[in-house]
């Protein structure tokens, strides 16, 4: 049986946005994927799915750019209805946002502004937009960092928008509660995805490094985000709500 009719899944055309949309097509879902700027990606991140035997389409959004909101909407939901019959949405996976990095001295007001617009004011304001069009029952999941919780030198800035993320799952999930819709916050530790220019996949040293602050020796898998993510949209997880699930190996504990 199909848990979840229609799922979207932001920044989807790459790393834990395109494992998370994989993991929830072989759970039955019908995925929208988005993307800003990788049009080839998200393409291929549909093939794989409908080769695998799921159904899928990709949509361009960029989070950052509010006023594009309300056509983006409108063009989603015309599709989803023409295609699977309904312009309802049963999970959305806020998954897109950028990583900038650097030491108090080096932060600069543009990345702080890019940090906040994307990561924070993006999701935020997506969330609003698609409230409506949410399915009563319906889950949105956004994606954070461990990075909340333990420190590294030159996060501050990027942390900080994620802590905030976190703590909107909170209040949202109190607000959008009475139709029944959960909202959880994912925190995915050191991984080994393109990513800050795939440092953590591509670099031995770094990967050993973290590898070695970890409980089970070594950094995550793409793969292993995205069925976490999949997990807590399944009933299995219906009576979890407003939580932060570290999704880390146990990192710096």
């Amino acid at each position: 049986m199909t848990e979840h009719r229609i799922a979207l899944v932001t920044g989807a055309s790459r790393g834990l946005g395109r494992s998370a949309a994989l993991a929830l097509a072989r759970r039955g879902a019908k995925v929208v994927v988005t993307y800003r700027g990788g049009a080839e990606g998200a393409a291929d991140t549909v093939r794989m799915i409908q080769d695998a035997g799921g159904d899928a389409f990709a949509v361009q959004l960029d989070i950052s750019d509010l006023e594009s909101f309300g056509a983006f909407t409108a063009e989603l939901t015309d599709e989803t209805r023409t295609r699977w019959g309904s312009a309802k949405l049963d999970v959305l996976v806020n998954n897109a946002g950028i990583g900038l990095f650097g030491r108090l001295e080096d932060v600069t007001v543009e990345s702080f502004d890019a940090l906040v617009h994307t990561n924070l004011r993006g999701t935020f304001f997506l969330i609003q937009a698609l409230a409506p069009h949410l399915a009563e029952g319906g889950r949105v999941i956004n994606v954070s960092t461990s990075l909340t919780r333990h420190v590294s030198p030159g996060t501050s800035v990027y942390s900080a928008s994620k802590a905030a993320v976190e703590a909107l799952s909170r209040s949202l999930a109190v607000e959008l509660g009475p139709r029944g819709i959960r909202i959880n916050a994912v925190a995915p530790g050191p991984s080994a995805t393109d990513f800050n220019g795939g440092a953590m996949r591509d670099d031995p040293e770094l990967r050993g490094t973290l590898a070695a602050q970890t409980a089970l020796g070594r950094v995550g898998k793409p793969d292993e985000i995205g069925d976490a993510i999949a997990a807590l949209a399944s009933e299995d997880m219906r009576w979890v709500t407003a939580e932060r699930i570290e999704v880390s190996g146990g990192a710096l504990l």
